[in-house]
């Protein structure tokens, strides 16, 4: 009987030495490499992948494996709820998200089931935790995302745009918000607006232009007959592009400005754009701060890099997953890796930036009652010169933190 309590005990010791070195958790990430987004998901959702590989090659969450399962959900709403749920009933704990109408959509299911999410939504919608704006349609306590939301982006681009209309002598400075009639270009148009119209600006009925690429002479006839000095581009990708090249095709001149997802190299190139003014919250490929260091390492481990640049896009989605992956350590240390867990891990820490990553991840801030990680936008005026994108930092905005803007 000794002999068989022994061998029990052996095999009881193997068995759980066996399930420490099993030990995982499922992190679920939804992409868009097929569906209208794909011009920027396909740079993006491989820094989350590729950022997570290097994580579990370096001993994962303090010995912990993350699994991921990473679904191509093509900018479906319907699609997204259904893969939330096969991951909900498989013990996910965190969500890497996209798109705005899903990750809005998943808001009270999120909420509810204590999953924190890091979206590349940057949607004002998911800033307030609390409602603690009586105009917050929903309180989102469980999403987080890296950067300045599109409200804050925007407002920085009509900023700037104040100070280049004063430098021109422009007393009389007209706005336009441009963008598809869709929760992703929506998100930030009345916040915009409005900021625009406290700063002296005349503002425009927004136009609404496809996300899909297409002929947009129409739309750009309209602009220049309207009399427009700035216009924000709410899309990205092709849809940019077209409407680029149809208002050069018409002569419309204004002064265009971006959101975080319809500025970079690769549209820039594509559109041979000049003056292009698009905001950023990250360095760009290459740059010289110590923690390209990290991003090039996560990068060779896949490849990433080894026939083209990353965008700034890839480098966000190495700075989604490692927040996520630093809240982790901290539930790990303190009661486990639940969600709940997490989302205190990612609520304790004052101008943080994750390890390694210094110079490239903007320090930010969660609290339980503010979501708003960061209000610095960086500006940036980008130009196809002699076949080559320059870019360069035209300002750095630090925007407020008001009352009246979280959730907005």
């Amino acid at each position: 009987m000794l002999k068989t309590l022994k061998i029990a005990l052996a095999v009881g010791a193997l068995l759980s030495s066996t399930a420490v070195q099993a030990d995982s958790i499922l992190v679920g990430q939804l992409v868009d490499y097929t569906g209208p987004t794909a011009f920027v998901g396909r740079t993006y959702g491989p820094g989350i992948k590729d950022a997570i590989a290097y994580i579990n090659a370096n001993g994962g969450i303090d010995g912990t494996t993350i699994e991921l399962d990473q679904i191509d959900y093509a900018y479906k709403v319907p699609q997204a709820i259904a893969a939330y749920k096969k991951w909900k009933s498989r013990g996910m704990v965190a969500l890497q998200g996209w798109g705005t109408g899903d990750t809005e959509a998943l808001i009270s299911f999120v909420a509810r089931d204590e999953i924190p999410v890091w979206s590349a939504s940057y949607s004002g919608h998911l800033t307030d935790p609390t409602k603690l704006n009586p105009n917050t349609k929903k309180a989102a306590p469980y999403n987080y995302f890296y950067g300045p939301s599109y409200s804050d982006g925007c407002r920085a681009m009509v900023q700037w745009a104040a100070a280049d209309a004063k430098q021109a002598g422009n007393a009389n400075p007209v706005f336009v918000y441009t963008g598809d009639n869709h929760p992703y270009p929506n998100a930030p148009k009345a916040a915009c607006n409005e900021y625009a119209g406290e700063l002296g600006f005349k503002v425009l009925d927004p136009i609404v232009v496809p996300m899909a690429p297409g002929d947009f002479k129409a739309q750009c006839l309209t602009i220049k007959e309207s009399g427009a000095n700035y216009a924000f581009i709410g899309n990205l990708g092709g849809s940019v592009v077209s409407l680029l090249k149809s208002c050069k095709t018409v002569g419309t001149d204004v002064q265009y400005m971006a959101n975080i997802w319809g500025g970079d190299y690769k549209t820039i190139e594509a559109a041979e754009a000049v003056d292009y003014i698009f905001p950023s919250a990250s360095p760009f490929w290459g740059a010289d701060v110590s923690g390209m260091k990290l991003v090039n390492a996560i990068a060779a481990l896949s490849g990433a890099a080894d026939d083209d640049k990353p965008t700034h896009h890839y480098i966000r989605g190495i700075c989604s997953t490692y927040y996520m992956k630093e809240a982790m350590e901290w539930a790990k240390a303190n009661g486990g890796l639940t969600g709940a867990n997490i989302k205190k891990g990612m609520e304790t820490r004052k101008d943080w930036v994750p390890a390694g990553l210094e110079g490239v991840c903007m320090p930010s801030t969660w609290t339980e009652t503010d979501h708003r990680g960061t209000t610095v936008v960086s500006v940036n005026r980008g130009s196809f010169i002699d076949g080559k994108v320059v870019i360069e930092l035209l300002d750095t905005v630090s925007l407020p933190r008001r009352d009246d803007w979280i959730g907005y």
